[in-house]
């Protein structure tokens, strides 16, 4: 499987951060779009289908990240 870079991973986590602080869900088309986009972009680099999974996926995948902690990732 491809892996994203982790500066990339950064950034999408971000934007989606930042977007979602800023209430882009509750803001004009424009703003929902980008929110919608990025949190698309975030599932297919993580190749999970839901943006929560692929935040935990993407931080997961980041530089010093606890990989041996995976409470949080649902049981196979």
């Amino acid at each position: 499987m491809l892996m994203a870079h982790p500066a990339v991973l950064t950034g999408l986590i971000r934007q989606y951060e930042t977007l979602r602080t800023l209430h882009a869900e509750d803001g004009g088309p424009e703003a929902r779009q980008r929110l919608d986009d990025v949190a698309y972009t975030l599932c297919v680099v993580t190749g999970t289908r839901d943006v929560d999974a692929a935040l935990i996926a993407a931080r997961h995948q980041l530089p010093g990240a606890h990989t041996e902690d995976d409470s949080l990732l649902p049981s196979v």
